[in-house]
């Protein structure tokens, strides 16, 4: 297969993390998920909108040396505004490979929210049902080519995303 940067975008809970594990493994690419890089900031009082930025552009510089090396990549992170977005097709211009966008939504309420309430009951850093709500309001729709999954459909969206980046 050839070289990608695949890129997961949607809120939390709504099953990026698990879906980026899986095409990761499926791709023998690294997975680089955000959230440890905004952990780690927030541990050293870094939060805020310019928090946010950094840990963007921290996770690109590391998406960015993996495709040096040759590597696909597989990038999980909520990518909630078209800013964050295009942060991604920059690095792919300048990699010189296609990148791929996955978006990932939970089509039934009351499963996100169950999800997320238990995420955070396990992981009180986890962001709260409030929080995902407030989150999914200034959630910017995704526009262009993008292959959209509803993980609340009781189908394997695996096989589908595989062929799509095929």
């Amino acid at each position: 297969m050839m070289q990608l940067l695949v890129v997961f975008a949607g809120l939390p809970g709504v099953g990026k993390s698990t879906l980026a594990g899986q095409v990761g493994v499926a791709l023998g690419a690294p997975v680089l998920p955000v959230d440890p890089i905004e952990r780690a900031l927030a541990r050293h009082g870094l939060t805020g909108p310019g928090a946010g930025l950094a840990g963007y552009d921290a996770l690109a510089g590391l998406a960015e040396v993996q495709l040096g090396l040759g590597t696909s990549v597989v990038v999980d992170a909520v990518n909630p505004v078209a800013g964050a977005r295009g942060l991604w097709l920059d690095l792919a211009v300048r990699a010189g490979v296609p990148v791929r966008l996955i978006e990932v939504h939970c089509g039934d309420e009351a499963e996100l929210r169950r999800r997320v309430e238990a995420r955070h009951a396990a992981d009180p850093l986890a962001p709260t049902w409030e929080q995902v709500r407030r989150r999914g309001t200034e959630y910017e729709t995704l526009t262009g080519p993008r292959l959209v999954v509803d993980t609340a459909v009781a189908i394997d969206p695996l096989p589908g995303i595989l062929s799509y980046l095929t």
